[in-house]
């Protein structure tokens, strides 16, 4: 039976007014304390009886167990034949985490022992000024978006960049006030072949041995990847190549040393620290019941979202302009994992699968898009994320600024949820009703940043097992590689394009024709 119908029969809620008028304990019960997160999914349109049937439609689908799989190393990724241990980048030293019979923890911390050793160079070398992250998708996403939500922890000397895009404006933004005498450059691809990265790597390289020539890429580069041949052949000496391993995801990889630009930023002790606050979710999402497990919890009301209210998106709003690419990274973790059409025996699915996943940083989003969450014919559930205590300014004391931001998130989340629906004028009418999730913390450090990292990944994990996809593969992206790898050609050579459909072969004669 699918989630969709497993779900028919159960009643919709009432509105959030009369489920808390009828319940004055719902804002205390409808909470989850979890490390130092606080999860109040009070404003949410459920109540006991649909969580309930959540909660069973869940052991029906066996969540705890694959749970479990995926903890004790089994080959969850079916369609890759893989592991899915990047839980395993948080394990601690002594522990012991199997896949196919190898114990992989020692080798886990034997990247994470040299990466410490370079960050620790580089942060004691004064030439040191400027690190390069080359990457795209999980290689990118993943340590921009940490090294800005840890800017505080940041080293004072040492900034961080991030180049993904293979158009050329992109890199050249970069390094346009950039010396290449304090230039370290991070090349990640864990082939040491993905065409955009690779792209920008050898301009990168172009541009460094311009200004000082061949023998200066061992000193300037470093490489993360598996490749030992191809970094060996960009020039990067192999001893500062740092690899990971085929049951780390891309996506799910900043915990690994596709992080080695952030821990050079906050230092291998912060870096630690941030791994050890994704511990601390993955060990409450193995060892606490469905009921009371906040992962578990907030997949389900999403899975209740999307498929029996029929919420077809959900917008992220942290109210903490550090976690400004939070939302993008969660986009990629989500939809890329749950974007599925195919369940894992190779059958359709029958249910709406992945939410589109959306939103920007509070309060900048209340005067661009909120319009259309208070009074739009759309419902977008929401999750907001805030904190008690503001990052630390070299302008001194803002908590003027922290009291009001955070007062917007508090009153944004009650605007949402109530309303107002008996305005004298139509126009200034708010429904409510419109659900929302408000994920709270004492301040955003690394292990809070991590933990909040492991609750969206389990998250995500809960809904896949619940609509019986394949989270942890992403062949959707394959079919443009392979047209990219034939378009490319046509748009500069002599062949005349003609084994694509009309419309694309135009698109190649008019690039042909306008090509410089």
């Amino acid at each position: 039976m699918s989630v969709t119908q497993h779900l028919s029969t159960v009643p919709r809620a009432r509105s959030l007014r009369e489920l808390f008028a009828a319940d004055p304990d719902r804002a205390r019960r409808y909470v989850i304390e979890v490390a130092d997160l606080r999860v109040d999914y009070s404003k949410q349109l459920v109540d006991d009886r649909i969580l309930e049937a959540l909660v069973a439609a869940a052991n029906d689908a066996g969540v705890a167990a694959r749970r479990d799989a995926m903890f004790a190393g089994e080959h969850i990724n079916v369609t890759e034949d893989r592991a899915v241990l990047h839980t395993a980048l948080r394990a601690p030293k002594g522990s012991i985490v199997l896949a196919d019979g190898v114990d992989v923890v020692p080798g886990v911390h034997e990247v994470l022992d040299r990466m410490g050793e370079l960050a620790d160079r580089v942060r004691a070398d004064e030439r040191i000024r400027h690190v390069v992250n080359i990457g795209i998708g999980g290689s990118d996403l993943g340590p921009a978006m940490a090294y800005g939500a840890l800017a505080a922890y940041g080293h004072q000397r040492i900034r961080c960049s991030f180049v993904s895009n293979v158009d050329g404006a992109d890199i050249t933004g970069v390094l346009a006030d950039a010396d290449p005498a304090s230039t370290l450059f991070v090349v990640a691809s864990k082939t040491f072949g993905t065409i955009e990265t690779l792209t920008n790597a050898h301009t990168a390289r172009v541009w460094l041995t311009d200004a000082l020539g061949e023998s200066a890429v061992a000193d300037h580069f470093v490489a993360v990847s598996t490749n030992a041949d191809r970094v060996a052949a960009f020039g990067i000496d192999p001893a500062n190549m740092f690899g990971f391993w085929d049951w780390v995801g891309g996506r799910y990889s900043v915990g690994s040393a596709i992080g080695l630009s952030l821990m050079i930023s906050i230092g291998r002790d912060r870096f630690s620290e941030f791994l050890g606050g994704m511990r601390r979710i993955d060990e409450h999402f193995v060892s606490t019941p469905l009921a009371a497990n906040a992962p578990v919890m907030m997949a389900l009301i999403g899975i209740w979202n999307a498929n029996r209210l029929g919420f077809a998106t959900k917008a992220v709003l942290p109210y903490a302009d550090g976690l400004a690419r939070f939302p993008a990274y969660l986009q990629q973790l989500d939809m890329e994992s749950n974007g599925k059409s195919v369940r894992l025996d190779g059958s359709r699915v029958v249910d709406e699968t992945g939410p589109i996943v959306w939103g920007e940083p509070g309060t900048n989003g209340q005067h661009a898009f909120y319009q259309l969450l208070h009074q739009g014919t759309r419902v977008v559930p929401a999750d907001l994320i805030g904190f008690a205590n503001p990052a630390a300014s070299p302008l001194g004391d803002l908590r003027r600024h922290h009291d009001l931001l955070v007062a917007n998130l508090i009153a944004q989340s009650e605007a949402l949820a109530f309303g107002r629906p008996d305005a004298e004028e139509p126009h200034r009418a708010f429904s409510g009703d419109r659900p929302t999730t408000v994920i709270v913390a004492d301040r955003l450090t690394p292990s809070v940043l991590g933990q909040l990292i492991a609750l969206y990944e389990h998250v995500v994990h809960v809904q896949g097992t619940m609509w019986g996809v394949d989270s942890y593969d992403q062949w959707g992206v394959e079919l443009g590689k392979e047209l990219v790898d034939a378009i490319t050609p046509e748009l500069v050579g002599v062949p005349k394009p003609e084994r694509h459909d009309a419309a694309t072969n135009a698109l190649i004669e008019w690039y042909r024709h306008h090509r410089q």
